[in-house]
């Protein structure tokens, strides 16, 4: 049987290819308080790519993955301003499922990637990650990534320190992407603004 294949579009930690893997093949990611259990198929991505996705990134909740502080989101709606860093990887359907249960503690869901793009985006569990984004097409094959339904209609909330060097780690893999532009880039986004100073951003980028 023929596999079928999915772009999957991470935003926020899984930016870190070693942190996604921990999704793929099970483990602990470095500064995280779980455990992963990994997919049922470990084989890595087939292709991995840094695009740049129009769809506000924000901070908010807390996560007890990540010090009871804030994790990253996007809202629901494309605007043409918002400017979204997003590794994209090329992996089965089934792995994308099981990359959303995780991101779901566990909870079983179904996905209808055909309803999904009819519908733009689709609702599967009442959750945090919860809600499927169809974000178009690359290479002619379907590219989805999950955020919360709630848009930027929530309380923004400072990222621990792990949580944003974790980001930071996968930011400093995007190829002409200078340490300044990082900064500068995470210094516009909702949970950040305020939160952190731009000498701190440059303290976890050493």
């Amino acid at each position: 049987m023929k596999e079928t294949y999915i772009w999957y579009a991470s935003y926020g930690s899984n930016l870190n290819r070693e942190r996604f893997m921990c999704y793929i093949e099970g483990g602990r990611p470095k500064g995280s308080e779980k455990t992963e259990v990994g997919c049922r198929d470990k084989t890595p991505p087939l292709k991995e790519e840094v695009d740049i996705i129009h769809y506000p990134l924000y901070f908010a909740k807390r996560s007890s993955r990540w010090q009871k502080q804030g994790v990253a989101f996007i809202g629901l709606d494309e605007e043409e301003d918002a400017q979204t860093f997003s590794k994209r990887y090329l992996i089965t359907a089934e792995q994308f499922h099981d990359v959303v249960k995780q991101e779901n503690n566990g909870a079983e869901l179904e996905l209808n990637f055909d309803e999904i793009i009819s519908g733009r985006y689709q609702k599967v569990r009442e959750s945090w990650y919860g809600t499927i984004i169809h974000l178009g097409q690359h290479d002619g094959i379907p590219v989805f990534t999950f955020t919360a339904d709630w848009g930027l209609n929530v309380a923004f909330t400072k990222p621990s320190v792990p949580y944003v060097s974790m980001i930071i780690e996968g930011l400093k893999t995007v190829e002409g992407l200078r340490h300044a532009d990082i900064i500068n880039y995470l210094l516009t986004k909702p949970g950040i603004i305020g939160e952190y100073t731009k000498e701190e951003l440059e303290q976890l980028m050493r």
